[in-house]
């Protein structure tokens, strides 16, 4: 029998509020939606008609998406995430306008944010996932409103929509290939960092560079000149990771060496930069190795790549689906959330929905240091909005300024930690409603503050109460398929016929098994109330399935084994 874990073991308490480097392009996030705000809130500044600002912000923040995405995807995402906000947004306003029962506001709340969290968890949309649609329908919810407002409304959230995906895509006019060079420098990066300190840690890293730099390259579009630089990158890179899993676990050596961790890391250097692309010599069995990749490229522009995405959505939000408990533990605490606010005596019970939506995240473990985040963010963030509440009161366009400002240092800001982040998102939220008339501030001030804990509190004790258990269960189905993918792949080295599609099609099945084999594994150890995962079994998976990965590199003529390797 397996034995059994311990159901409640120690959450993090320690380096929850440390502060992480800044990401590498945190400054796009933050100038898109500064562009995307301000524009559409300077002209109704101009029109004197700020009150309808909420309207424009909800389709204003729809820049925040899509900025590690190349552009032909980021595209049809960004307009998706339009789309998804506006169908949400027109919910919340056409409830606001039926009824004002603040129960019934409530529930739809929740259920919007509910089906938020679904979604954006299995379409994998992010960052900023679910918490910006839920900020916007639920502040919608409790907008006063009438039927007939809503398609002008609405028609605003669109046209800032519209204004945000131009923000957001534009920059392809002039560096079209910048998040596909971005995604080959990760990938480079984490090959030397990988090639100097070999680990289990360094080597997912290094796997789920690569997998996510040729997932860029594959959906970019056609293959220019740039872009066949960049994917003989990712080959080195590629290859580096089948190098030094060969050492390995094939001691003696016997391979012939790949680029060096200084000239990986000088290539990413070059790579990022906005001069030309490396153009290093050819990895062995690059050539073949291209061929598959255009192959596959080939196979996605087809119908049945089409028909293979939208069958993946289809099992991500199916019966058994590792998403649902954490769509319920939403449903169930936004609204329990919402209705302690309600009860006591906050005006603003929407806040306590985000609140407790922005707890959850994929385990336990992770939803706990995100409520700790919230809670020390929220409650110094109210303490600047105390500070700049008198300048932003100075005049309409300081308040148009504030806002701003705050938009650009949370994006400038989460990135180090959310903490950090919320103390600008807390403000800036805050002021927003200053665009629909005075209010106390003394009174907004302790209501954010009230529904801060309550959120924080009930979200976190609910996702105590909703077990995950499908989170162990995601792990053996990914032993599964990790098996299944090695020997996949097992038979395309064994047979002679095999071309280059097959065998590029069976590596890069393997290696996005084991992606998901670590990620599942990550997920599981952070949840309560569930069976001991099966530690030695994850071990002996992702071991052969690096074992195979080396066989089909040496087969693909990446790299060469040792003569008495033998057996896959």
């Amino acid at each position: 029998m397996r034995p059994r874990k311990p159901s409640v073991h120690k959450l993090p308490v320690t380096g929850v509020l440390r502060l992480n480097s800044p990401a590498e392009i945190w400054y796009k996030p933050a100038l898109s939606v500064v562009v995307a705000s301000a524009v559409p809130n300077l002209l109704l500044y101009s029109l004197d008609r700020l009150d309808l600002v909420m309207y424009t912000m909800a389709g204003s923040l729809c820049a925040l998406y899509g900025h590690n995405l190349p552009y032909a995807r980021r595209v049809h995402t960004v307009l998706r995430v339009v789309l998804g906000m506006a169908a949400g947004f027109a919910v919340a306003l056409v409830t606001a306008s039926l009824t004002d029962s603040t129960p019934v506001l409530i529930a739809v709340g929740a259920l919007l944010a509910a089906v938020q969290k679904t979604f954006c968890d299995a379409t994998r949309i992010g960052p900023p996932g679910n918490v910006i649609f839920t900020f916007v329908t639920s502040a919608a919810l409790f907008a006063p409103q009438e039927i007939g407002q809503v398609p002008g409304h609405l028609a605003l959230m669109l046209a800032a929509g519209a204004f945000s995906w131009l923000v957001s895509t534009g920059p392809a006019l002039w560096r079209r290939e910048g998040p596909e060079r971005l995604a080959t420098a990760r990938a480079l990066d984490a090959a030397a960092a990988y090639a100097t300190a070999p680990d289990a840690r360094t080597r997912h890293a290094v796997a789920t560079a690569v997998q996510a730099a040729w997932q860029s390259l594959l959906a970019a579009g056609r293959p220019t000149p740039v872009r066949q630089e960049l994917e003989r990158l990712v080959v080195h890179a590629e290859r580096t990771l089948a190098t030094v899993t060969t050492d390995s676990h094939f001691p003696g050596g016997g391979h012939v060496p790949g680029a060096g961790p200084d000239e990986l890391r000088r290539w990413a250097a070059d790579t990022r930069s906005r001069g030309p692309v490396p153009s290093p010599p050819l990895a062995p069995g690059t050539v073949e190795q291209l061929f598959g990749i255009d192959a596959e490229r080939a196979g996605q522009r087809m119908r049945r790549g089409r028909r293979e995405a939208r069958r993946r959505l289809l099992r991500a939000l199916g019966p058994g689906s590792p998403v649902l408990p954490v769509a319920f533990r939403t449903l169930l605490g936004c609204a329990l959330a919402g209705y302690v606010s309600a009860a006591l005596g906050v005006g603003h019970p929407y806040w306590a929905i985000v609140t407790a939506a922005a707890v959850y995240q994929p385990n336990l473990a992770l939803s706990w240091s995100r409520a700790v985040q919230r809670t020390v963010g929220n409650l110094l963030g109210v303490l600047a909005f105390a500070a700049v509440i008198p300048l932003a009161r100075v005049s309409s366009l300081a308040l148009v300024l504030c806002v701003l400002f705050f938009n650009f240092a949370a994006e400038a800001l989460i990135t180090r930690n959310y903490w950090l982040g919320s103390i600008a998102v807390t403000p800036m939220a805050l002021l927003i409603l200053e665009f629909g008339g005075f209010q106390p501030a003394g009174q907004l001030i302790a209501d954010r503050t009230l529904d801060t804990l309550v959120g924080v509190a009930v979200g976190f004790l609910v996702a105590i109460a909703v077990t995950n258990r499908r989170a162990s269960g995601r792990v053996e189905l990914a032993i599964a398929a990790a098996a299944d993918a090695r020997s996949r792949a097992e038979r395309a080295v064994a047979d002679p016929a095999a071309d280059a599609l097959v065998l590029e099609t069976a590596r890069r099945r393997l290696t996005a098994c084991l992606v998901e084999l670590r990620d599942a594994s990550d997920v599981a150890s952070g949840e309560w109330w569930q069976r001991a995962l099966p530690e030695q079994e994850l071990l002996a998976a992702e071991q052969a399935g690096h074992r195979t990965l080396a066989a089909t590199a040496q087969r693909q003529g990446l790299i060469t084994l040792p003569p008495t390797s033998g057996a896959v």
